[in-house]
């Protein structure tokens, strides 16, 4: 599944390369072009599937942003550990401004952990804070390999987990929150992104085999707030389309009835 992530480096790449990127990512590319998925990949034979590729890769830009800016502002606020849940080929560590003192924790498995170091070495990349890499299975006791590798669960720690629980089984989601929970402080803060309800149904249905849409198995509850207070976080959510038209990117389609909580979620810890 890993693979997926090398797909949304490509994404990242297409949007550095706008004169009104929502962020730059140089090591994007390098990523993609690692994979095999770069100048590009053949676009789907027929009309639909190309708008819901065009539809994801519009949803990755934007969360990306999304997730870039509650970094900024747990960074402004003091937190200075970070942990990535299965980081893919997020090159946040080298590509952001972290203040002094800051931790970076990347948690995957072992096989996109070594892909990503084969390319950073060969791109010869820089981290602009301590980038710690935890290679762990999430179905396993990644909290004991995290806190190995340096966590201090006593300090502020913001979270993220990006295009992650839309794989995961509902029992999986809530064991997730659950030991994230138990390893963050009062204030620590935490980014999500949720599958929409009815993306299931509108992309997977007819998604082909071994495509990232054929293995998405979990959306956002009906109220992702509430299901977060359940969990001792603050949380607040925005659609998609909010973020798009605060970005300038506003969506040129209309809403799908009434539109309800949205999937890009950040959360303080109470």
């Amino acid at each position: 599944m890993w693979a997926t992530a090398v797909g949304v480096a490509r994404v990242r790449a297409l949007e550095s390369e706008r004169e009104d990127a929502l962020f730059r990512d140089p090591l994007a590319r390098a990523f993609a072009a690692a994979g095999g998925l770069w100048p590009s990949s053949p676009p789907p034979a027929d009309e639909a599937a190309r708008r819901r590729r065009l539809g994801v890769a519009f949803s990755i830009v934007i969360r990306t942003r999304f997730l870039d800016d509650l970094l900024r502002e747990a960074a402004v606020s003091g937190v200075r550990q970070v942990v990535l849940l299965g980081a893919g080929m997020d090159s946040r560590a080298f590509r952001m401004d972290w203040p002094e003192g800051t931790r970076l924790f990347e948690v995957d498995t072992a096989a996109p952990l070594d892909f990503k170091a084969s390319v950073l070495r060969r791109e010869r990349a820089l981290a602009r804070c301590e980038r710690i890499t935890v290679p762990v299975d999430l179905r396993e006791d990644w909290p004991r390999a995290l806190a190995a590798a340096g966590h201090d669960p006593a300090a502020r720690t913001v979270w993220i987990a990006e295009g992650l629980l839309i794989y995961l089984p509902e029992d999986a989601v809530e064991l997730l929150l659950a030991r994230i929970g138990a390893q963050s402080a009062p204030g620590s803060r935490m980014g999500l992104t949720l599958g929409s309800r009815g993306v299931i149904e509108r992309f997977g249905a007819d998604a082909a085999p071994g495509s990232a849409a054929s293995l998405w198995v979990s959306e956002m509850p009906d109220d992702p707030v509430d299901w977060l207070a359940g969990h001792g976080w603050e949380a607040s959510s925005h659609t998609l389309r909010e973020r798009a038209a605060a970005y300038g990117r506003p969506l040129g389609t209309p809403p799908r009835g009434e539109e309800g909580p949205g999937g890009l979620v950040s959360a303080v810890r109470r």
